[in-house]
């Protein structure tokens, strides 16, 4: 097997597996399939043709010269893609899942942020309706009566801006129709899920003023059994809603209003499986790790609270070849927490989490268009207010003197972090032919960021206060003692330029190389409350190669990318312990900077005309070139990527049955498997998820009306046991703890449409 060194990380080597060969192939040498007879009577047979927004303008997927997934609300519904953590297999290079504190954990190519609390900002953006979330609470969307979802892989620096620095996701909702439409949806399912969906559309005022109203419920039981009480955790309670009007007087002039809202309140809060023994105090020993990942028994999980709402007003003028835009939008989230981190009965880590937060943002864009040339240039402002009242219910808490020694540490605190974040860019991107087959894009964004914090602590163990709600009231009264604080500001600049030079080959084949630079905002370790530590911001330069293809007369896609990152200043969040007080240390700075590089491929085929195949793979390579560890010690060579398993895909197959004059039916088989993948900083053995494979199966049938629709479902059919998130908390208090993904699930789904 041959080996080859990447010339900027002389560390780190890219030994060539023979699928990755293959891929190198295909990208450098244009595939011809040989032309078949199938045909498509049924334009969902077909490969579909979908159009895209990732430039800010709507374009043919295949003529975009970025590595984007985009599936539209059709294939959203055949997938059953219910939130975006449903999305991870279907897009190579993505580990997505909810976290700990319902956050959004989005990795893209090895980039992202694993940390939930608020004064970390996201490393990949989330967008819903073309609004960027500023925190991960409330980033995890349910899919609720989507257009489409697109997920555009690299820094997104140009066009995006802020925090895209590992891509963005955008999600699309359904807009208002001319036409009168509605459906009602309801979804039956194991651990008792019952869900309940529906939405109207239609015209209020003639062709001028169109309404869409929609609204999705969802409920569950948990996944795990609390022997504690008996009850179950992680469980589901959620509600969304949204609403949408779009006026249109003239066809130069349209403006079109968004508000959405979302009500998520389940009984407990989510609890990691304990994969280590802990010490007890009161049992005065070791109590062991379990053995099945979905038994729990602990007593701080009572509580898991996610409110969210939103409006977005778009107005849109158009003149000519020129179109002007404007983008306003609020959204305020309210997220409180307990959290059991100890895995025990024991009040050895409990950890609450209250938070409110604002966001206001402003963009005006100029669009123009020709034939030969593109552009889209911007002014963007963003302000956000946070306000979180953290802590630990801890009364069993401990210090370990050595030789079997463990010294009772109570602890009941509070730390009070009152954040303002803003930021302002302008930018611009043209695209122009420079022939009738070479394309040249140029893009560049300057960007300012501005934050400013106050934060606050307080003990209050002693003093008659045992929980959070009772510090959250008496925060600042003069109850509490050993008070700290301080208050800090500061500001970045960021300069993030693009370049891309494509090139049509054929009539259906697109190649492209490009070259962007990315950043994610900087801040100040909010676990802190004594002192400012401030973090930089972090930057990457991205390199890529790709090709988009549509063969065969149209019935194969096979979309390719290659890219190597130059990641520097990467923002890592890490526990350890104090050496000289054996205190607890909760550490977030800029640890060093990695090399990135990776191939990705999309494919898809009809091999007949009933039988269509789909495949997606992914490669990662590379790691870290520098990394500081604990007291400065250089660790590079002992730790791995966080989130970025080697090889990622998924293969499908999807068949139509032919039942004449009573409907479709049709039905999907996919495996998908993802390497060994390290969910820690530390690079922790206990919690890295060996390689494994999930494996699904929809059936649906369509009525001959397409009014009637049912789908039968399960996911993760052999039931396999992963973990997608972890803790290592080893230094302190002694204990590693593992967030597993869902258990077999299936379901019948059934919607009617009128």
């Amino acid at each position: 097997m041959p080996e080859f060194n990447i010339p900027t990380s002389p560390k780190h080597k890219f030994r060539l597996h023979p699928l990755c060969s293959a891929l190198l192939v295909a990208l450098v040498l244009p595939v011809y399939a040989q032309n078949s007879d199938n045909t498509k009577g049924d334009p969902e047979r077909g490969i579909e043709l979908i159009t895209v927004t990732a430039t800010r303008q709507v374009e043919n997927l295949q003529d975009v010269p970025i590595a984007i997934t985009a599936l539209s609300a059709n294939e959203l519904e055949k997938l059953q893609i219910q939130d975006l953590g449903d999305l991870e297999s279907k897009v190579p290079n993505l580990n997505l899942h909810v976290g700990d504190a319902s956050n959004a954990v989005v990795y893209i190519r090895g980039v992202g942020q694993i940390d939930s609390i608020s004064f970390n900002d996201p490393g990949v953006g989330v967008y819903l309706d073309d609004i960027y979330m500023g925190r991960v609470q409330g980033a995890f969307l349910d899919v609720v009566d989507p257009q489409q979802i697109e997920v555009l892989r690299g820094p997104q620096g140009t066009l995006y801006g802020r925090n895209t620095i590992g891509g963005a996701i955008k999600f699309t909702s359904a807009k208002p129709t001319e036409d009168t439409e509605a459906y009602l949806g309801l979804n039956l399912g194991n651990y008792k899920q019952l869900g309940l969906k529906g939405s109207i559309s239609g015209s209020l005022i003639g062709d001028r003023l169109m309404g869409r109203f929609s609204m999705a419920s969802k409920k569950r039981h948990g996944y795990s059994n609390n022997l504690a009480d008996g009850s179950d955790d992680n469980d589901k309670d959620t509600l969304a809603w949204r609403g949408s009007l779009k006026y249109q007087p003239t066809d130069a002039i349209s403006a079109y209003l968004v508000v959405d809202g979302s009500d998520s309140s389940p009984n407990h809060s989510r609890t990691p499986h304990r994969e280590t023994p802990i010490y007890s105090l009161a049992a005065g020993g070791f109590l062991p790790a379990g053995d099945d990942p979905f038994e729990v028994d602990v007593t701080y999980n009572d509580l898991e609270k996610l409110k969210t709402k939103g409006a977005a007003l778009t107005l849109e003028y158009s003149l000519g070849n020129t179109t002007f835009k404007s983008i306003s939008a609020y959204r305020e989230m309210d997220y409180r927490t307990h959290l059991d981190l100890d895995g025990t009965t024991d009040e050895t880590f409990g950890i609450y989490n209250f938070e409110d937060q604002d966001q206001f943002s402003q963009e005006l864009q100029w669009l123009y268009r020709t034939d030969s040339l593109s552009l889209v240039s911007g002014l963007y402002y963003f302000k956000e207010n946070d306000l979180t009242l953290g802590g630990a219910i801890a009364t069993d808490f401990f210090v370990p003197l050595g030789d079997g020694v463990y010294l009772p540490f109570p602890i009941i605190n509070a730390g009070k972090r009152n954040q303002t974040n803003t930021s302002s860019a302008i930018y611009s991107n043209i695209n122009v032919d420079i022939t009738e087959r070479l394309s040249l894009t140029l893009g560049a964004r300057y960007t300012t960021e501005k934050k400013s914090v106050s934060n606050e602590g307080e003990e209050f163990f002693g003093t008659g206060i045992t929980t959070a709600e009772q510090m959250e009231k008496s925060f600042g009264t003069g109850v509490g003692y050993g008070q700290t604080g301080y208050e800090a500001e500061q500001d970045w600049n960021s300069f993030s330029p693009k370049v891309v030079l494509d090139f049509k080959a054929s009539k259906k084949t697109l190649v492209y190389g490009s070259a962007s630079r990315g950043f994610k905002s900087g801040g100040f370790n909010g676990r802190l409350t004594s002192q400012a530590q401030p973090f930089d911001p972090e930057t990457m330069w991205s390199y890529e190669l790709g090709s988009k293809s549509l063969l065969n007369e149209d019935n194969i896609r096979l979309n390719m990318a290659a890219f190597y990152n130059n990641y520097k200043n990467f923002q890592l969040s890490r526990f350890s312990i104090d050496p000289d007080s054996g205190a607890f240390l909760s550490l977030f700075d800029n640890a060093g900077k990695a090399s990135i590089y990776g191939i990705e491929m999309e494919f898809s085929s009809m091999l007949t005309d009933d039988l269509t195949l789909n495949i997606n793979a992914g490669y990662l390579g590379g790691g870290y070139d520098n990394l500081m560890g604990d007291f400065g010690e250089e660790v590079s060579d002992k730790r791995e990527l966080v989130n970025a398993p080697k090889w990622n895909g998924r293969l499908a197959l999807e068949y139509w049955f032919d039942i004449g004059a009573k409907g479709s039916l049709w039905g999907s088989l996919s495996s998908s498997y993802r390497s060994k993948t390290y969910l820690t900083v530390s690079s922790s053995e206990v919690l890295a998820q060996d390689a494994y494979s999930l494996l699904d199966l929809s059936i649906r049938y369509r009525s001959t009306d397409e009014r009637w629709q049912v789908m039968l479902y399960a996911k993760n059919l052999t039931d396999k046991h992963y973990r997608q998130h972890g803790f290592d908390l080893s230094a302190s208090p002694g204990v590693q703890l593992g967030y597993y993904g869902a258990p077999r699930t299936f379901g019948i789904d059934i919607k009617y449409g009128f």
